[in-house]
């Protein structure tokens, strides 16, 4: 019996060991990933901000209010990179968001030499943020425009009377919190919403005009919503060359005296806490030390801000996306 006793103990003490190893190795693992990943991201990025590199960075998904962005982008003015590339992919987003990153990029602007390539789609606030650059470079099938504006709302009337609820409220003027989707849309609430749209218009019109140097009858044309291919972009002076990142380097080169053999280096602008890819390897990692490799499968796949990336816009939005289909 006392064999059996110590035999059991001793299991127990190397259990306790092995997991305690385990546990050390992940800790060491995430403080490891994580110091390289402060180095990766824009505050201590030194050897991707320096005088014989192009930064890169992208704007990709829905544009939304953003500090932290606004805050790297102001880092990425006073760094020594040469010169900027930015890609961008979005379909817009809010108007406001727009309009904040559309300033940081003319204030960046104002201190290095940038150009903006599309990716694949440069719509409503993504366009507002192209024409922040001087120089515009699409693919041929890339999108762009999307000149507009729009407020949406749901209106649940219908089905509340259908359910049997009435919505009651008190409150200190008819268009207070109007429209709220529980009662039909005012006459007066329709026409304050409708100036906000327009006003908002004319202020996007106008960047445009002023940005692409357009006269009257050629706005008229690209400022009706639609999307344009980068083939039809070209001749509407929406963009100024057919093309990709090559194309633009040697734009910079030909016209900003960038030299030709920098490095291009990806400069990340505000990422998300859930969306961090070093964060996502050290949980990983983590995980797998622990021995629950599935859940660490499920992390390494996930990307978290996405998910809920469209329920966080409010207000005006400049956004466009194709119909969606059955």
């Amino acid at each position: 019996m006392s064999l059996d006793s110590d035999v059991i103990v001793d299991r127990r003490r190397i259990r306790r060991k092995l997991t305690f190893w385990r546990v050390t190795a992940a800790l060491v693992a995430i403080a490891a990933i994580a110091i390289v990943g402060v180095v990766a991201t824009p505050g201590g990025r030194g050897a991707l901000t320096s005088s014989g590199s192009i930064a890169r960075i992208n704007i990709d998904g829905l544009i939304r209010s953003d500090q932290e962005r606004v805050e790297a982008l102001e880092r990425l003015e006073n760094s020594r990179a040469a010169a900027v590339i930015v890609h961008i992919n979005s379909p817009g987003g809010t108007t406001a968001g727009s309009e904040q990153l559309y300033d940081a990029l003319v204030r960046l602007k104002a201190k290095k030499p940038l150009v903006v390539v599309v990716d694949g789609l440069a719509a409503s606030g993504g366009y507002i943020t192209a024409v922040a650059a001087d120089h515009i470079v699409a693919q041929q099938s890339s999108l762009v425009g999307s000149i507009g504006v729009l407020f949406q709302y749901p209106n649940f009337t219908e089905l509340l009377k259908t359910v049997g609820v009435k919505v009651e409220e008190v409150k200190s003027s008819p268009l207070k919190a109007a429209p709220n989707g529980f009662e039909p849309t005012s006459p007066e609430a329709r026409a304050a919403l409708d100036a906000l749209v327009k006003d908002s218009y004319a202020w996007f019109r106008g960047l445009v005009k002023e940005r692409r140097g357009m006269d009257d009858a050629l706005l008229e044309k690209v400022a009706d919503g639609r999307v344009f291919t980068g083939r039809q972009a070209v001749d509407l002076k929406l963009i100024d060359q057919l093309g990709d990142e090559k194309t633009a380097l040697a734009w910079l080169v030909a016209n900003k005296n960038v030299k030709g053999d920098l490095p291009v280096r990806d400069y990340k602008l505000s990422p998300r806490f859930g969306d961090l890819t070093f964060l996502r390897t050290a949980a990983s990692i983590a995980l797998d030390a622990l021995g629950l490799g599935s859940i660490a499968r499920h992390i390494e796949q996930a990307g978290v801000a996405q998910a809920v990336d469209r329920l966080g816009l409010d207000g005006m939005l400049a956004l466009w996306h194709p119909a969606g289909t059955n």
